[in-house]
C-alpha cells in the first residue's frame, strides 16, 4: 500500500494561490498579524482541510527556537499552583508555545537537576515559581542570557523579570481585619525564610506590630521549615505550647493555616471561638473547610498570564528590561475568624 504524500507548505500556498512564505506566517501566531483576516482564514481553512500540520520542529530549525518553555513549580500538590499552569499554558499555546512542567519538591537539588534537563532540551526560556532568596538557577540564567521570568516568589538577585503578589498589603489587610474585630494578641505562622514569600509576609507582620497596630510578641512568631500542613500544624503546637496567650492567627499561607485547624483540634480548641485564623492564597476548596477560611485571594491564572506574557516579549527582545509587576490581593471573610 502507498504511504499517503505529506502534506507540506507548498501545497497549501499553490491551492490557497498564496506565497509559501504567507503561508508560514498564517501559521505562525507571531506573524499572523501581519496577514489580512480574509486571507489567514482562507490559508487557515485549506489547511485544515488538506491535513496540513505545521512542525514546530522544522520551524524550530529555520529560526532556531524549539518554542517549548521550562516551568519549574515546587508542588503540584498545592492547590495554587494549577491555575497559574494553566494560565501560563494557555497564554504560550496562543503564540505557538508549549511547556514543558516539572516538579521540584521544593528541593534546590531537584531544582538543579530539572534545570540542566530543560537546558539540554533546548528551551527557549524558564518559568520558575521556586527560587530561593539566593538561587543559583537564577544566577546562571542572569549570567547566560536565558530568558528566565519568575512567579510568585522574588530572589535577592537584580535584574530578573517578576510577577509576585503583595505580600506587604495582604499581610496588612489581614491584621487590619483581625483588629477590627478586636484582637490585638496575634501570632504569626511563616513560611520558609529562604523564600521571599515567607520572609516578606514575616516582615510585613512585625512591621504592623512595631507600628503598634497591635500588641506584638515576637515569640508569638514561627518559622514554619515548608509551606505545608505538617509544617503549619508544628509551628502552631510550638506557639501554644509557649505558655503566651493570644487570640488570633496569621498564617503565611492556607496550607500553614489547615495546619492550624489541626493544632486547634489536637488541643481540644475551636476556631474561631477560641482562636481566629487567616490565611493567604485562597486556594480552592478553602471555602468548604469547617469553618470555611478567611483569606487574601490572589488571582492565580492572572499570575501565569502575565508571567507567560512577559517571558515571550522577553524571546523576541532579549533586551527587553527588567521589571516587577505585583498584583494586589482581595481579603476574603469567612468564617475562621469572629469578634473577640
Amino acid at each position: 500500500m502507498k504511504a499517503k504524500q505529506k502534506i507540506n507548505i507548498k501545497d497549501v500556498a499553490a491551492r490557497a494561490n498564496v506565497h509559501p512564505s504567507t503561508v508560514s506566517r498564517v501559521l505562525n501566531p507571531a506573524t499572523r498579524s501581519m496577514v489580512s483576516a480574509d486571507v489567514a482564514d482562507r490559508v487557515t481553512r485549506i489547511a485544515d482541510e488538506m491535513g496540513y500540520a505545521r512542525s514546530p520542529f522544522a520551524s524550530g530549525l529555520r529560526t532556531g527556537k524549539s518554542y517549548t518553555v521550562g516551568v519549574i513549580i515546587p508542588d503540584l500538590s498545592n492547590p495554587v499552583f494549577p491555575p497559574v499552569v494553566r494560565g501560563i499554558e494557555r497564554t504560550l499555546g496562543a503564540e505557538g508555545y508549549i511547556a514543558i512542567l516539572a516538579d521540584s519538591d521544593n528541593n534546590p537539588n531537584s531544582e538543579r537537576a530539572i534545570f540542566d534537563s530543560m537546558i539540554s532540551r533546548r528551551i527557549d526560556g524558564l518559568i520558575m515559581a521556586t527560587a530561593h532568596t539566593r538561587d543559583p538557577v537564577v544566577r546562571e540564567c542572569t549570567e547566560e542570557k536565558i530568558p528566565l521570568v519568575l512567579v510568585n516568589r522574588t530572589t535577592d538577585a537584580h535584574g530578573v523579570i517578576e510577577v509576585v503578589n503583595n505580600d506587604e498589603l495582604g499581610i496588612q489587610m489581614a491584621v487590619s481585619h483581625l483588629v477590627e474585630l478586636g484582637h490585638q494578641r496575634i501570632a504569626h505562622l511563616g513560611g520558609p525564610e529562604n523564600t521571599s514569600t515567607g520572609r516578606n509576609r514575616r516582615q510585613a507582620f512585625e512591621q504592623q506590630g512595631e507600628a503598634g497596630v497591635f500588641e506584638m510578641n515576637a515569640e508569638l512568631i514561627a518559622h514554619s521549615s515548608a509551606f505545608t500542613v505538617a509544617a503549619g500544624q508544628a509551628s502552631m503546637l510550638e506557639i501554644l505550647d509557649s505558655d503566651n496567650s493570644f487570640t488570633a492567627v496569621v498564617a503565611a499561607n492556607d496550607l500553614l493555616a489547615l495546619g492550624c485547624y489541626d493544632a486547634l483540634c489536637q488541643r481540644g480548641l475551636t476556631c474561631p471561638d477560641d482562636i481566629s485564623v487567616t490565611g493567604f492564597n485562597d486556594m480552592p476548596f478553602v471555602d468548604r473547610l469547617s469553618p470555611p477560611l478567611t483569606t487574601l485571594h490572589i488571582p492565580h491564572d492572572e499570575l501565569g498570564v502575565q508571567a507567560a506574557s512577559l517571558l515571550l516579549e522577553e524571546i523576541r527582545d532579549p533586551a527587553f528590561a527588567a521589571r516587577t509587576v505585583r498584583l494586589d490581593p482581595t481579603l476574603i471573610v469567612r468564617g475562621s475568624t469572629g469578634p473577640l
